[in-house]
């Protein structure tokens, strides 16, 4: 079960994206999320170790393998996916992923390759990406 988990997994447990290929499971007080196709999640698997690689210098840090702290990989997932959303439908400003593999196989098909994508204008969307506020959290002035 744990080869068949989404990449994405916390972003749509956060409830800021979903994905016609995800499956909810809970086991005891554990929430997760499996993908249904193999191909899929082969391709989101790519997708957010490019998102990774390429978002090094606005996260700085120098190595993505190793994964990243909770705060900065959902900054690189949902900022990600909203900015390659934005790629493809920029006038619908959506800031909300409804189907992260439509997206996914919509952008592969626009630019041939995952490796393609814009990356220069999705890294900005994840710099400029702000997570909610927890409780009475201030904001720093």
């Amino acid at each position: 079960m744990e080869n068949a988990r989404c990449p994405f997994e916390k972003a749509i447990l956060s409830v800021q994206c979903d994905c016609e290929m995800a499956t909810r499971f809970s086991i005891a007080e554990q929430m997760g999320v499996e993908c249904r196709s193999d191909i899929a999640r082969n391709n989101c698997t790519t997708l957010l170790v490019y998102l990774r690689e390429r978002a090094r210098f606005v996260l700085k840090v120098t190595d993505t393998s190793a994964g990243l702290p909770f705060g900065k990989e959902m900054k690189v997932m949902l900022g990600g996916l909203i900015g390659l959303q934005r790629q493809m439908a920029p006038q619908e400003g959506v800031a909300r992923v409804q189907n992260i593999h439509a997206l996914v196989q919509q952008a592969q098909a626009a630019y041939g390759s995952l490796d393609a994508l814009p990356y220069q204008e999705i890294v900005r969307t994840i710099a400029a990406y702000q997570g909610k506020r927890r409780g009475n959290a201030r904001p720093s002035r």
